[in-house]
Protein backbone atom coordinates (compact mmCIF):
# COMPACT_ATOMS: atom_id res chain seq x y z
CA UNK A 1 0.00 0.00 0.00
CA UNK A 2 1.05 3.81 -0.98
CA UNK A 3 1.48 5.24 2.55
CA UNK A 4 0.79 8.74 0.90
CA UNK A 5 -2.72 7.24 -0.30
CA UNK A 6 -3.08 7.34 3.01
CA UNK A 7 -2.35 10.33 4.11
CA UNK A 8 -2.73 12.97 1.41
CA UNK A 9 -0.74 14.75 -1.04
CA UNK A 10 3.64 14.67 -0.92
CA UNK A 11 5.14 17.43 -0.96
CA UNK A 12 7.71 17.42 -3.92
CA UNK A 13 9.11 14.59 -4.05
CA UNK A 14 8.74 12.90 -0.29
CA UNK A 15 5.83 11.27 0.94
CA UNK A 16 3.93 13.13 4.01
CA UNK A 17 4.29 11.84 7.50
CA UNK A 18 1.48 13.18 8.37
CA UNK A 19 -2.18 14.30 6.69
CA UNK A 20 -2.05 18.00 5.46
CA UNK A 21 -5.08 20.61 6.56
CA UNK A 22 -6.55 21.44 3.14
CA UNK A 23 -7.96 24.40 2.23
CA UNK A 24 -10.43 24.85 -0.13
CA UNK A 25 -11.24 28.53 -1.11
CA UNK A 26 -14.16 29.48 -2.37
CA UNK A 27 -14.60 32.87 -4.08
CA UNK A 28 -18.40 34.01 -3.01
CA UNK A 29 -21.35 33.86 -6.51
CA UNK A 30 -22.23 36.60 -8.71
CA UNK A 31 -23.45 39.64 -7.12
CA UNK A 32 -24.53 43.19 -9.07
CA UNK A 33 -21.70 44.38 -8.08
CA UNK A 34 -19.56 42.43 -9.47
CA UNK A 35 -21.12 41.76 -12.83
CA UNK A 36 -20.10 45.13 -13.17
CA UNK A 37 -16.86 45.02 -12.44
CA UNK A 38 -17.26 47.45 -9.57
CA UNK A 39 -15.41 47.98 -6.32
CA UNK A 40 -17.16 45.60 -3.81
CA UNK A 41 -15.44 45.86 -0.48
CA UNK A 42 -17.55 46.47 2.53
CA UNK A 43 -20.68 46.86 1.06
CA UNK A 44 -23.40 44.40 1.92
CA UNK A 45 -24.23 43.22 -1.04
CA UNK A 46 -26.43 40.15 -1.71
CA UNK A 47 -26.07 37.12 -4.25
CA UNK A 48 -27.86 37.55 -7.63
CA UNK A 49 -30.03 34.91 -9.31
CA UNK A 50 -26.73 33.98 -11.22
CA UNK A 51 -24.48 33.75 -7.80
CA UNK A 52 -26.76 31.69 -6.16
CA UNK A 53 -27.20 28.83 -9.02
CA UNK A 54 -23.13 29.46 -8.91
CA UNK A 55 -22.76 28.84 -5.06
CA UNK A 56 -25.31 25.79 -5.74
CA UNK A 57 -22.92 24.21 -8.37
CA UNK A 58 -19.98 25.07 -6.40
CA UNK A 59 -21.59 23.05 -3.17
CA UNK A 60 -22.42 20.11 -5.47
CA UNK A 61 -18.86 20.04 -6.24
CA UNK A 62 -17.66 19.89 -2.89
CA UNK A 63 -19.45 17.56 -1.41
CA UNK A 64 -18.37 15.03 -4.07
CA UNK A 65 -15.31 15.35 -3.09
CA UNK A 66 -16.04 14.00 0.22
CA UNK A 67 -16.41 14.14 3.53
CA UNK A 68 -15.75 18.58 4.37
CA UNK A 69 -14.99 18.82 8.22
CA UNK A 70 -15.65 22.58 8.40
CA UNK A 71 -17.15 25.45 6.36
CA UNK A 72 -15.48 28.47 7.55
CA UNK A 73 -16.98 32.09 5.71
CA UNK A 74 -16.45 35.85 5.97
CA UNK A 75 -19.67 37.48 7.43
CA UNK A 76 -20.63 39.66 4.71
CA UNK A 77 -23.72 38.29 2.93
CA UNK A 78 -22.29 36.92 -0.38
CA UNK A 79 -20.02 34.98 1.30
CA UNK A 80 -22.44 33.78 3.99
CA UNK A 81 -25.00 33.14 1.20
CA UNK A 82 -22.67 30.84 -0.55
CA UNK A 83 -21.33 28.91 2.49
CA UNK A 84 -24.95 28.18 3.94
CA UNK A 85 -24.93 26.31 0.36
CA UNK A 86 -22.07 24.18 0.84
CA UNK A 87 -22.95 23.81 4.36
CA UNK A 88 -26.16 22.13 3.69
CA UNK A 89 -24.70 20.07 0.92
CA UNK A 90 -21.82 18.46 2.92
CA UNK A 91 -23.75 18.60 6.21
CA UNK A 92 -20.42 20.54 7.86
CA UNK A 93 -20.47 22.73 10.52
CA UNK A 94 -20.31 26.56 9.63
CA UNK A 95 -18.32 29.48 11.40
CA UNK A 96 -17.86 33.06 10.76
CA UNK A 97 -14.23 34.51 10.87
CA UNK A 98 -14.49 38.24 10.67
CA UNK A 99 -10.93 38.43 9.37
CA UNK A 100 -12.05 36.88 6.14
CA UNK A 101 -13.95 39.72 4.99
CA UNK A 102 -12.92 41.75 1.84
CA UNK A 103 -10.91 44.57 1.88
CA UNK A 104 -12.54 48.06 2.69
CA UNK A 105 -11.92 50.12 -0.54
CA UNK A 106 -12.92 53.02 1.10
CA UNK A 107 -14.66 56.33 -0.89
CA UNK A 108 -13.92 53.88 -4.29
CA UNK A 109 -16.81 51.56 -2.90
CA UNK A 110 -19.22 50.69 -6.00
CA UNK A 111 -17.29 52.46 -8.38
CA UNK A 112 -15.29 50.99 -11.65
CA UNK A 113 -11.20 51.11 -11.98
CA UNK A 114 -11.93 54.00 -15.03
CA UNK A 115 -14.14 55.79 -12.21
CA UNK A 116 -11.68 55.97 -10.02
CA UNK A 117 -9.11 56.16 -12.08
CA UNK A 118 -10.99 59.59 -13.29
CA UNK A 119 -11.02 61.05 -9.93
CA UNK A 120 -7.89 59.50 -8.21
CA UNK A 121 -5.26 58.62 -10.93
CA UNK A 122 -2.35 59.61 -8.71
CA UNK A 123 -4.19 57.31 -5.64
CA UNK A 124 -5.32 54.60 -7.12
CA UNK A 125 -1.47 54.33 -9.13
CA UNK A 126 0.18 54.42 -5.87
CA UNK A 127 -2.06 51.67 -4.96
CA UNK A 128 -1.36 49.18 -7.09
CA UNK A 129 2.38 49.43 -6.97
CA UNK A 130 2.80 49.40 -2.87
CA UNK A 131 1.00 47.08 -0.54
CA UNK A 132 0.94 50.02 2.24
CA UNK A 133 -0.92 52.37 0.44
CA UNK A 134 -4.88 52.23 1.01
CA UNK A 135 -7.64 53.98 -0.60
CA UNK A 136 -9.26 56.95 0.75
CA UNK A 137 -10.73 55.85 3.98
CA UNK A 138 -10.32 52.52 3.02
CA UNK A 139 -7.84 49.92 3.94
CA UNK A 140 -4.19 48.41 2.05
CA UNK A 141 -3.07 45.81 1.29
CA UNK A 142 -0.94 44.94 3.67
CA UNK A 143 -3.53 45.00 6.77
CA UNK A 144 -5.58 42.57 4.79
CA UNK A 145 -2.60 40.35 4.53
CA UNK A 146 -2.05 40.54 8.06
CA UNK A 147 -5.51 39.96 9.25
CA UNK A 148 -5.86 37.50 7.04
CA UNK A 149 -2.90 35.36 7.95
CA UNK A 150 -4.02 36.04 11.22
CA UNK A 151 -7.28 33.89 10.34
CA UNK A 152 -5.19 31.06 8.36
CA UNK A 153 -3.34 30.41 11.65
CA UNK A 154 -6.12 29.68 13.80
CA UNK A 155 -7.62 27.56 10.77
CA UNK A 156 -4.39 25.67 10.70
CA UNK A 157 -3.96 25.44 14.74
CA UNK A 158 -7.79 24.27 15.37
CA UNK A 159 -8.25 22.31 12.19
CA UNK A 160 -5.00 19.97 11.58
CA UNK A 161 -5.21 17.31 9.14
CA UNK A 162 -8.79 18.57 8.38
CA UNK A 163 -10.14 19.13 5.14
CA UNK A 164 -12.14 23.10 5.03
CA UNK A 165 -14.28 25.28 2.93
CA UNK A 166 -13.29 29.02 3.46
CA UNK A 167 -15.65 30.98 1.45
CA UNK A 168 -13.85 34.54 1.37
CA UNK A 169 -13.62 37.09 -1.17
CA UNK A 170 -10.74 37.82 -3.67
CA UNK A 171 -7.89 39.63 -1.62
CA UNK A 172 -8.74 37.13 0.86
CA UNK A 173 -8.17 34.45 -1.10
CA UNK A 174 -4.86 35.79 -3.28
CA UNK A 175 -3.24 36.97 0.18
CA UNK A 176 -3.68 32.91 1.26
CA UNK A 177 -2.13 31.88 -2.27
CA UNK A 178 0.58 34.06 -1.80
CA UNK A 179 1.51 33.24 1.74
CA UNK A 180 1.22 28.98 -0.10
CA UNK A 181 3.77 30.53 -2.65
CA UNK A 182 6.13 32.88 -0.51
CA UNK A 183 5.26 35.51 -2.80
CA UNK A 184 4.96 39.01 -2.17
CA UNK A 185 2.18 40.83 -1.75
CA UNK A 186 2.31 42.61 -5.34
CA UNK A 187 1.78 38.70 -6.81
CA UNK A 188 -2.03 39.32 -5.86
CA UNK A 189 -1.86 41.75 -8.95
CA UNK A 190 -0.95 38.91 -11.01
CA UNK A 191 -4.14 36.63 -10.17
CA UNK A 192 -7.54 36.39 -11.94
CA UNK A 193 -10.10 35.08 -9.55
CA UNK A 194 -13.36 34.56 -11.15
CA UNK A 195 -16.98 34.39 -8.90
CA UNK A 196 -17.57 31.15 -7.85
CA UNK A 197 -14.43 29.47 -8.51
CA UNK A 198 -12.58 27.64 -6.39
CA UNK A 199 -8.41 27.29 -5.00
CA UNK A 200 -7.04 24.59 -2.97
CA UNK A 201 -3.74 24.26 -1.09
CA UNK A 202 -2.66 21.93 1.51
CA UNK A 203 -0.35 23.06 4.36
CA UNK A 204 1.66 20.34 6.16
CA UNK A 205 2.36 20.49 9.77
CA UNK A 206 6.19 20.38 9.11
CA UNK A 207 5.82 23.79 7.40
CA UNK A 208 5.40 23.56 3.48
CA UNK A 209 2.31 24.22 1.39
CA UNK A 210 1.23 22.78 -1.50
CA UNK A 211 -1.29 24.73 -3.79
CA UNK A 212 -2.82 22.50 -5.85
CA UNK A 213 -5.25 24.32 -8.12
CA UNK A 214 -6.13 28.20 -8.51
CA UNK A 215 -9.52 29.36 -10.08
CA UNK A 216 -11.36 25.83 -10.67
CA UNK A 217 -14.34 27.29 -12.29
CA UNK A 218 -15.32 23.67 -14.03
CA UNK A 219 -18.26 22.96 -12.03
CA UNK A 220 -19.52 26.00 -13.00
CA UNK A 221 -19.48 25.16 -16.87
CA UNK A 222 -22.09 22.44 -16.41
CA UNK A 223 -26.20 23.38 -16.87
Amino acid sequence: MNPASETGPATGWRSPQVRPTTTLLLRHGQTALSAERRFAGRGDVPLTKVGLDQAEAAAAALADRGAIDLVLTSPLQRARQTAAAVARRTGAPLTVDDDLAETDFGSWEGMTFAEVMARWPAEITAWTTDADVAPPGGESFAAVAKRVDAALDRLLAASASQKVVVVSHVTPIKMVVCRALLAPSAALFRMHLDVGSLTEAAWFADGPALLRSLNDTAHLQHG
